[in-house]
């Protein structure tokens, strides 16, 4: 140090030092990735499970007509109604399970080597984040387009883009909830235990499968506070038509939760210990 301040030159600086390193940011991301794709069992039943919704609830009830159901838009029907929340569903469940990669790597030994590396914390979760956004937003695609060529009439490309922000929002939402309970939980078997009891009533209580309106009162207001709410409203606006809520209060909701919920789960991660 002494001689490179004599010689006119700057000291070396501690990659940890450095808040968004891109490096690790990609390595972690390709790790998740790499990950994902060669767990073929996940890859199918992500695309498998959603489609046998659409096929086997859509479907037959798309023969319905759309005034026996309340809250689904004249001219359209349930197949078309149904198909965004099976977007959001594939997002909350990808999402959340992200966080059990935080448990596998801590459990066989890796979290415990990323982290004393001499890089910053804040870019390992950026680039586990990313990587489990990237997993979900292709399982979400994968639907989108499996849909369509169920005959799901989606809207034209500046609504798909506009579709494309929410899922942004909606799996970080949910990438942040699931890295607070890894963070918190300590085993795998409690994780899954505690996100299977929370996904459940997550997906049910969004607007998902049934439109607010056909809900009693006191589920509505229950419904109001749940993210995955204005996530799956903001899709269906997007891409279907026939939002319940403005685009713009789905919009605003659904980022606050994002900040909020990815703001502490990056928080818990980064005073984590290894061991």
């Amino acid at each position: 140090m002494k001689n490179e301040l004599e010689m006119g030159t700057t000291p070396n600086i501690s990659r940890r030092s450095q808040l968004i390193d891109p490096l690790p940011i990609y390595t972690m991301w390709l790790r998740q990735m790499i990950r994902f794709f060669r767990m073929k069992a996940r890859v199918v039943s992500s695309i498998v499970t959603p489609f046998l919704f659409l096929a086997f609830l859509g479907v037959p009830m798309s023969f319905m007509p759309a005034g026996n159901i309340p809250g689904i838009p004249p001219g359209m029907n349930f197949l078309d109604f149904l198909a965004p929340g099976i977007v959001g569903m594939t997002l909350l469940f990808s999402s959340m399970f992200g966080g059990a990669s935080v448990i596998w790597d801590k459990e066989f030994g890796f979290l415990k080597e990323v982290l004393v590396a001499p890089v910053s914390r804040f870019s390992i979760i950026l680039g586990r984040e990313a990587g489990a956004m990237t997993t979900s937003i292709l399982q979400a695609l994968a639907i989108i387009i499996i849909a369509a060529l169920m005959g799901v009439r989606i809207q034209g490309l500046a609504g798909f883009g506009l579709s494309l922000v929410f899922m942004i929002l909606t799996s970080t939402t949910f990438i942040g909830l699931g890295l607070i309970l890894a963070t918190k939980l300590g085993e795998m078997e409690g994780f899954i235990s505690i996100i299977n009891m929370i996904q459940l009533p997550l997906f049910f209580l969004s607007g998902a499968l049934f439109p607010l309106d056909a809900m009693p009162v006191w589920i509505r207001y229950i419904m109001y506070i749940n993210p995955l709410t204005y996530g799956v409203d903001g899709l269906r606006g997007s891409l279907v038509g026939g939002a319940a809520f403005p685009l713009t209060l789905d919009f605003v909701i659904l980022l606050v939760w994002s900040i909020v919920l990815a703001g502490l789960g990056t928080r818990f991660f980064s005073t984590m210990e290894a061991d």
